[in-house]
């Protein structure tokens, strides 16, 4: 069976989402989640850009240029919620942060 360059990279984006998604639900650490978090949006960074090589169109490129952003202010505010919570519980762990006080 031949596989085409097209065919391959939406393979592998949906692959490296899977991953992601099961690092989000399985996994307790915070940082993990996180982790997990940014493999999805690089899988969807990269089936974009395999969609827009395929289509021969600039759009998707350029949409991964701004999800690219939106991703690292995504991880500036997770990581600085991860250490108000490190700092507030003594743990990462996301069921020790269920507590909410007032």
């Amino acid at each position: 069976m031949y596989i085409t360059n097209e065919l391959f990279i939406q393979i592998l984006a949906a692959f490296l989402f899977m991953m992601g998604m099961l690092i989000v639900v399985q996994r307790r650490n915070t940082i993990m989640v996180l982790m997990g978090i940014e493999l999805m949006l690089n899988a969807a960074n990269l089936s974009m850009v395999g969609f827009s090589h395929y289509l021969s169109q600039i759009d998707g490129q350029v949409q991964v240029f701004f999800t690219i952003t939106i991703a690292a202010a995504e991880s500036a505010v997770g990581l600085s919620i991860l250490i108000n919570l490190f700092r507030n519980f003594g743990s990462s762990k996301t069921g020790e942060a269920s507590i909410l006080r007032g």
